[in-house]
């Protein structure tokens, strides 16, 4: 049976070319259509071989958004957005209605990050679409550990990410995306050419300049980011979750 929303929403492909991050919110709060139409768009995402293995935590729990938002580095729309999802990739359903499945195979664990991925993608649109903004929140993994326990999470499970959505209260600046022909090729693999990066990172640096007034580019972000070992807690934490074991 599909869902029917007499919320109006705007057009899909201006909806999308508009996206910004959205980290100052108002303090208006969603309504339940809104949530409930948000959700409905989520859940009739594609999903790898139908398994639907993601979980939403919905966190309204003011001390557990606080704690929350210290393992996500003290970003503080955590604790000030309206809404604060958490996607987690879910497969205990999965054990309680097949007790023998083999689920601790990586591919189950990129199955489950992948159907996170365009279920969140889903609900950030149709939220966008409402007139809503938000922005995903990745350094939930900083202390994943300490992140699962906030949310009780059983095994089979893994936090991913969080989404704050809200009312914008701030119109941010686009940040320019790499060029289509270096993420689009055609029938084998096309290397991405030197020219076209250097001129992206010149347009780079002018946006963060402007927006901040950081000597930063997409070449130096990339060094920031892969310079140190990345979050290497996450390899043992799958395992004693009894995911990705092989």
């Amino acid at each position: 049976m599909s869902y029917h929303s007499n919320l109006s929403s705007a057009a899909t492909l201006p909806t999308i070319y508009r996206h910004r991050s959205i980290r100052k919110f108002t303090d208006e709060a969603l309504t339940d259509e809104q949530r409930e139409a948000i959700w409905e768009a989520g859940r009739a995402a594609s999903s790898s071989s139908f398994m639907q293995s993601v979980h939403i935590i919905r966190v309204t729990d003011m001390e557990k958004r606080a704690a929350l938002s210290e393992v996500a580095a003290n970003q503080k729309y955590v604790r000030t957005a309206a809404e604060f999802w958490v996607f987690c990739v879910d497969y205990t359903k999965h054990k309680l209605a097949v007790p023998e499945a083999q689920l601790d195979w990586t591919e189950g664990m990129i199955i489950g990050a992948v159907d996170a991925g365009i279920m969140a993608q889903n609900c950030l649109l149709a939220a966008e679409s409402l007139g809503l903004g938000g922005v995903y929140i990745g350094s939930l993994r900083n202390d994943v550990q300490r992140a699962a326990e906030l949310l009780e999470l059983p095994q089979l499970t893994f936090p991913l990410f969080g989404l704050c959505l809200g009312y914008p209260a701030q119109d941010p600046m686009y940040r320019p995306r790499l060029p289509l022909d270096t993420l689009v090729s055609e029938n084998r693999y096309r290397p991405l050419d030197p020219a076209k990066l250097a001129a992206y990172d010149e347009q780079l640096t002018v946006y963060y300049r402007e927006r901040s007034g950081l000597d930063l580019n997409w070449s130096k972000a990339v060094a920031n980011n892969f310079a140190q070992p990345v979050r290497p807690q996450i390899l043992p934490f799958l395992h004693q979750q009894g995911l990705a074991k092989r």
